[in-house]
């Protein structure tokens, strides 16, 4: 059976696509990404073509920026001299994966830029204080949530989760914090 035949599916990869398209990533690459998903076995380019109805240019370009951020990966299939495709299947790997390339692709940049702009504006005496001081502080936001990311990102699976699970009632462990 095709995955686009189970109406459950369908729904997910159209959904899939819609919400891609609410976090910056092209629609037809959060298809790709859901079928992938839920695809029990790689797929080649035309497969994906033909469930999705993509133009193979969109697939082709689709599947190029899934493996950059490392969540979909090109496999061999024996006696098939095509390309096949399958998608990391563990969502805690995906969650990571693109979170980091998110970080590196626009959080980074914004921070370089940031930290010149604040060194400047340290410097100028002609700056409004008050763009001198919002700059500066979102310099060291970005910096602290910068730094919060990488010691989370080195946490066991098995930690995060944890930490995801007590959500707000990881407060009780820090001094001084109460509930409001």
């Amino acid at each position: 059976m095709r995955v686009m035949d189970h109406p459950s599916a369908k729904a997910f990869v159209l959904h899939w696509g819609e919400m891609g398209t609410q976090w910056g990533v092209n629609r037809s690459q959060s298809q790709i990404h859901a079928l992938l998903y839920l695809s029990d076995r790689p797929l080649h380019a035309e497969e994906i073509v033909d469930q999705l109805g993509l133009a193979r240019s969109n697939v082709s370009t689709g599947v190029k920026e899934l493996q950059s951020f490392g969540i979909v990966r090109r496999v061999h299939v024996e006696g098939d001299r095509r390309d096949h495709f399958i998608a990391e299947g563990d969502l805690w790997e995906i969650l990571m994966k693109v979170t980091a390339e998110r970080k590196k692709r626009e959080v980074d940049p914004t921070l370089r830029l940031l930290e010149e702009l604040a060194a400047d504006l340290k410097k100028d005496k002609a700056a409004p204080e008050h763009i001198r001081e919002r700059i500066i502080r979102m310099h060291d936001f970005m910096g602290t949530l910068g730094n919060w990311y990488e010691q989370v990102r080195k946490l066991p699976k098995s930690t995060l989760v944890t930490l995801m699970k007590l959500g707000a009632g990881v407060a009780k462990f820090i001094p001084g914090s109460k509930k409001e």
